[in-house]
């Protein structure tokens, strides 16, 4: 049975949703770890901190150039096609990187890292994903696979944490490697759906491109996202180094050693699977939520809850408690955007170029992303804190909840006619 046919039964959970999820299980759970080999790497070349930090951010600035890339060769070549390619860049990346005995090297490295996420990432994922979904089902179709991202910051941080305890991080990075191959026997199972209905078939990429940058919602969302990079990719990069630095003694880690969690270190990986596992849960009451409400006021709501949650872990003296008690929170509204910001796209401009306009709009999300990343380093060096970097995150939080308030959360092309709705 193909994809429109599963499709058109009305079926939540089409081979293509499960492979997807799959792959972006995977995928992600690499992507999750690296912040955990910030301090391994740091004390084997004796580096500051801001080397690799800058590595992280060039990762997730060349995912956002490859996110449009990718999602436009996968809409011109074929989706499994991109996949494949992404995967190559992937493992090629990781492999390199154990090689790597400068600072510059690793850097260059993640370029290829960050192109081959944006292959088997959201960009393309969540397009196929789309497509294969009957309108009813797309908003908790894109949760799915959102969440399925959150499952893979679950696994790969605390899977890290366990390899680092029996080999060196350049061992890792192999198994990673492989792992991020083995996906690719999946294909054959993800039958690519039509791309569109024939009157979004009719409009070319040119048309809805330059219709989307002369509209204030879709620049609206552009520039709301940047945010949602900044933050989470800040979080994923240095959070597990803070904690494990946190001034608070072992001594009150206390109940958490019930759970095998006894230095601050683990406590670290530990906190970054705690956000995987509520964001399973807030994404997928936002793909509810979102065929119920308008999902700009959801989206402005997460980036407000994001803000308050952030500044009061701040505000608040660090212990174990606050650690998961904030990771939590944050967790909650962690990747709850994304079904939101993909399914708006989708709402305003259709299925058929979702990849390259998403691609587009989560650019902005990963220039956030290397902004987030690369000053967390830089500041931490200079200040031996990163405290400044948390008031930013904080102020960029409130002006994503705010802007996303005046966008008009309304299809620009007619459900009758080829043409622009331009009104």
């Amino acid at each position: 049975m193909n994809a429109k046919t599963v499709a058109e039964k009305g079926s939540l959970f089409t081979p293509v949703l499960i492979v997807g999820c799959i792959i972006v299980l995977v995928g992600f759970a690499i992507r999750a770890s690296f912040g955990v080999f910030q301090i391994p790497i740091e004390e084997e070349f004796g580096w500051p901190r801001s080397e690799f930090s800058l590595a992280i951010a060039i990762q997730n600035l060349a995912w956002g150039f490859g996110a449009p890339i990718f999602g436009a060769f996968a809409e011109k070549i074929g989706d499994r096609k991109a996949i494949v390619l992404g995967a190559v860049l992937y493992a090629a990346g990781l492999v390199l990187t154990t090689t790597a005995t400068s600072p510059l090297a690793i850097q260059l490295y993640e370029v290829l890292i960050g192109f081959g996420i944006a292959g088997t990432g959201f960009g393309v994922i969540l397009a196929v994903v789309g497509r294969a979904s009957k309108p009813e089902n797309r908003s908790m179709s894109l949760a799915i696979a959102t969440a399925s991202g959150s499952a893979g910051q679950i696994v790969g941080p605390t899977v890290a944490v366990f390899l680092l305890q029996n080999m060196n991080w350049q061992s890792v990075f192999m198994i990673f490697a492989i792992s991020i191959i083995l996906v690719l026997s999946l294909l054959p199972l993800m039958r690519a759906p039509e791309r569109a209905p024939k009157e979004e078939l009719e409009e070319s990429l040119g048309d809805i491109l330059r219709l989307a940058v002369k509209d204030p919602s879709y620049m609206m969302i552009f520039a709301g996202f940047f945010s949602c990079g900044y933050q989470l990719a800040f979080i994923t990069a240095h959070f597990p180094a803070l904690v494990t630095e946190m001034s608070a003694p072992i001594d009150p880690l206390g109940w958490c050693g019930d759970l095998g969690i006894e230095t601050t270190a683990a406590l670290g990986g530990f906190a970054i699977s705690v956000i995987g596992g509520a964001n399973i849960i807030g994404t997928l009451m936002a793909g509810w939520a979102g065929k119920r409400f308008g999902k700009k006021w959801l989206l402005s709501g997460i980036y407000a809850g994001r803000s308050i949650a952030a500044a009061w872990f701040i505000l608040t003296p660090i212990t174990a408690n606050t650690v998961l008690i904030f990771s939590f929170a944050m967790g909650f509204l962690w990747l709850a955007t994304v079904p939101l910001t993909s399914g708006l796209v989708a709402h305003i401009y259709g299925i058929r170029y979702m990849a390259t306009l998403y691609g587009i709009v989560f650019f902005s999300h990963q220039v956030g992303s290397f902004v987030g990343v690369y000053l967390g380093g830089v500041l931490y060096d200079m200040y031996g804190s990163y405290t400044t970097v948390w008031w930013i995150g904080i102020a960029v939080g409130v002006f994503s909840s705010l802007i996303h308030l005046p966008i008009r959360e309304e299809a620009r092309l007619s459900p009758k006619s080829p043409m622009f709705n331009k009104a």
